[in-house]
């Protein structure tokens, strides 16, 4: 297939772009750049042969896209949330597969250690996160326990100078190829606890998931932990309970309401372009009352949730934003970026569905992306006993 130019253009119809500092906007202009340049060539092969492009690994560390709301001490980039929102949002419209990557590295696998950790697991593990040297995962979702995690069977049991870990998870993005994994899991006391396991470790496995037609570029896989002996310094001391699992994931949900956004803008921007070059009736569709129509709502959409997870972004900065208001912005951003694919499919006819074009992969990779750190229904609900007080889960 001919390598295309990628011509993306980002959409702006309210002038937000005058709410961003210069700095992140030259941040945001640094990972549009490396997506154009790296990602974009190359995803579409990746996709269609279900392959991770392991190299973009190390790409990503040295650009700083891993952690970069962590401290400088530790190998972070001791950015803002906005600005952190702004590289998920590049990454993902190359890809939502690049961006899981990047969500994982940063918000389930090296968050986790900055503030549950302690210093000596900090200094051993996040520098070299940061850098790309390793890669890391996140294992909380089990086959029979995804949206209510409370249930877990994945145990650490004490045998005196060191733990004993048994059960699995599944559904793990990074999973093949990580170097290590955060894992949760309940100890002896039925406390949901956090530890660092690492690959080699004996009893410790990952076995790839095959057959995905979503995230085709991304490594999904289970970790298996069959009587894992593991070393008490592994445990992360800070915190028990779902309170340290739930606090990684609103994390990475606020890095996936930027992100879902850059896939929506790809969409559009593709189609948009499209519209005003096929001719059919000897006009361009662009010109055709339904065709504006999809074009109008499409950058209606991708407006308000653009000016959504700014005002979350600031929250966030001023260390106020609730895990309620970013499963909203989760959930919001993910409702209109899948719609916004299949709308843009449709303007593109049969072309939609090829590879020639991003739409359709972006469509099939958003199917995972409104489900996984919450489903739009489990996210309703969050929202939903928020502005009752009563619990629809029970």
């Amino acid at each position: 297939m001919a390598v295309k130019t990628d011509q993306f253009q980002s959409p702006d119809y309210f002038m937000i772009d005058e709410l961003f500092t210069e700095e992140q906007k030259f941040i945001r202009e640094t990972v549009r750049s490396y997506v154009k340049k790296e990602i974009s060539p190359i995803i579409e092969d990746y996709a269609q042969r279900a392959e991770f492009p392991k190299q973009i690994v190390r790409q990503m560390g040295d650009l700083g896209c891993f952690g970069p709301t962590i401290p400088e001490q530790y190998g972070g980039g001791g950015l803002d949330y906005i600005s952190y929102g702004l590289m998920m949002q590049e990454l993902e419209r190359g890809d939502s597969g690049v961006r899981s990557t990047a969500s994982v590295q940063g918000s389930l696998v090296m968050f986790p250690i900055y503030a549950y950790g302690n210093e000596a697991q900090r200094n051993k593990y996040l520098p070299k996160l940061a850098s790309g040297e390793w890669l890391g995962c996140f294992g909380l979702t089990e086959p029979d326990h995804g949206s209510n995690p409370s249930g877990m069977l994945t145990r650490i049991t004490d045998a005196g100078d060191h733990m004993i870990l048994n059960g699995a998870k599944m559904w793990i993005s990074n999973a093949p190829f990580a170097d290590i994994a955060v894992v949760w899991a309940k100890n002896d006391q039925d406390e949901i606890q956090g530890v660092i396991v690492e690959r080699g470790m004996q009893g410790f496995s990952t076995p790839t998931t095959h057959g995905k037609w979503s995230l085709r570029a991304s490594a999904t896989g289970e970790l298996v932990f069959d009587h894992v002996k593991l070393p008490k310094e592994n445990i992360l001391p800070g915190v028990k309970g779902l309170k340290g699992p739930l606090s990684c994931l609103s994390k990475a949900r606020y890095g996936i309401a930027w992100g879902a956004i850059g896939a929506a803008m790809d969409c559009y921007d593709t189609a948009l372009r499209y519209s005003k070059e096929r001719i059919q009736f000897d006009r361009a569709i662009g010109g055709f009352q339904l065709q504006q129509k999809k074009l109008a709502e499409m950058v209606t959409e991708i407006t308000k949730a653009q000016l959504l997870v700014w005002r979350l972004g600031v929250l966030m900065n001023e260390d106020k934003a609730t895990p309620q208001q970013i499963s909203m912005a989760k959930r919001n951003s993910c409702e209109i970026a899948t719609n916004i694919a299949r709308d843009a499919r449709q303007i593109l006819g049969a072309m939609g569905i090829t590879g020639e074009y991003s739409i359709m992969r972006h469509m099939m990779n958003l199917e995972s992306v409104i489900t996984y750190e919450g489903t739009h229904d489990i996210h309703l609900l969050i929202t939903g006993m928020d502005i009752t007080g009563l619990n629809a889960f029970k």
